[in-house]
């Protein structure tokens, strides 16, 4: 949450930097010919799913604006602050946790796809390979912290606390038999991490971000039946916009799911 089709009106500059030089907040569109939607999104698949119905967005009247952003933290800011009327990057179990320790009201408005993470290295080519005490880089942010211990542990590393839940931390470990050493990453720069760790369990945006395909490079990949599905979020209330329903219809589309699935090959799942 990675294959050639990137697209976008403002790129980040690093993990602080959102909408420098995007212009003002967004006003409130009116559903009416000539509106402006204006979504965040991380780059792959992201904004490729967004790019990929634009066309269709705009002969129903609405010329739909992608904004790429390079971390977990700017967008659901943005969407809050109406810089933008919605994003897409994320999981529900990290939009429920962001939104209640920010006190923002976000909210899903459908879920599009699944992004299998995967444990990848360029140190071992099998978890059994691990040395003990090697270092294993995971993300940062508490939701995919904890969805990253529990792909370790379904590969037979580690074991969790069970009542940990989805937002199990590095304390949460009670079985370490390897004794491996934990890094905690901004998620985005986890690829970057694979020359000094001898694991990496990175999210497959940014997996696929940095040319590695989740289904051949993976050398232990999170079941297809994860709860984590990438979705769009958007301010509460903002459901009954037209606009932003016709985007669900869009991106819920047969054409998007066929997409999804020639394109990505399995590295990402249709939720829908």
């Amino acid at each position: 949450m990675k294959l050639k089709l990137f697209a976008s009106v403002c790129l980040a500059a690093g993990l602080a930097v959102g909408l420098a030089g995007c212009g003002d907040k967004a006003e409130a569109p009116k559903g009416n010919a000539g509106t402006t939607l204006t979504v965040g999104a991380s780059p792959v698949p992201h904004a490729d799913l967004l790019n990929l119905v634009a066309p269709q967005l705009k002969k129903d009247g609405i010329t739909l604006k992608v904004i790429e952003f390079s971390d977990y933290i700017k967008p659901n800011l943005s969407l809050a602050d109406k810089e933008i009327d919605a994003n897409f990057f994320q999981h529900q179990p990290y939009l429920d946790a962001f939104a209640k320790d920010r006190g923002l009201k976000l909210t899903s408005l459908v879920a599009v796809h699944i992004e299998p993470m995967g444990v990848y290295s360029n140190k071992v080519k099998n978890l059994a390979d691990v040395a003990e005490g090697a270092k294993v880089a995971i993300p940062n942010d508490p939701t995919n912290g904890g969805r990253a211990l529990k792909v370790l542990e379904t590969a037979g590393l580690i074991k969790v606390r069970p009542e940990a839940g989805v937002m199990a931390t590095v304390g949460d470990v009670v079985e370490n038999p390897k004794k491996v050493k934990f890094v905690e990453v901004e998620a985005a720069q986890l690829p970057r991490s694979l020359d000094d760790v001898a694991l990496a369990v990175i999210n497959s945006n940014y997996a696929l971000g940095a040319n590695l395909n989740p289904l051949k490079d993976a050398i232990a990949i999170e079941a297809k039946d994860s709860p984590y599905a990438n979705i769009i979020a958007i301010r509460t209330g903002d459901d009954v916009r037209p606009e932003l329903q016709k985007l669900k219809a869009a991106l819920t589309s047969a054409e998007v799911k066929k997409f999804i699935e020639t394109e990505y090959k399995g590295a990402v799942v249709p939720a829908f």
